[in-house]
């Protein structure tokens, strides 16, 4: 079901759903609320709470976990492009030997698993190379 919001937020309930359904069980798949959208004081003083309490600015999508292995999955729409904080998330990650993918479709969630050497109970989709 579609509901109202961004084209990353339906791709991201699409994603997670399927991801529930590739990995086993004993998975975690974990989504960091990372920002506040409330315009505003309010919104600025909860933001400020988060920070406080430890969020991090450029915090991919989502975290999986499963069977020793963490993945970092930043979810942007077809046109979406990264900001500087998402880029240094990225490469900060990288560098410590995480894995991270940027996932525009369920193809790439999928895809991303199988790169990254995750077992899943379905077969990853045929990949053409990145332009």
């Amino acid at each position: 079901m579609k509901r109202r919001g961004t084209p990353e937020a339906d791709l991201q309930r699409a994603v997670v759903q399927a991801l529930r359904i590739a990995l086993p069980r004993s998975a975690i798949i974990h989504h960091c609320a990372n920002e506040v959208t409330e315009p505003g004081p309010r919104g600025a003083k909860r933001q400020a709470i988060l920070v406080g309490m430890g969020v991090h600015a450029g915090f991919a999508d989502l975290m999986i976990l499963c069977d020793g292995r963490i993945l970092f999955l930043e979810l942007k729409s077809p046109k979406g492009r990264l900001r500087p904080t998402q880029e240094a998330f990225r490469d900060t990650v990288q560098v410590q030997g995480f894995g991270w993918a940027l996932v525009r479709s369920l193809d790439d969630a999928i895809g991303a698993l199988a790169d990254h050497g995750f077992t899943t109970r379905i077969a990853p989709p045929l990949r053409r190379p990145a332009p």
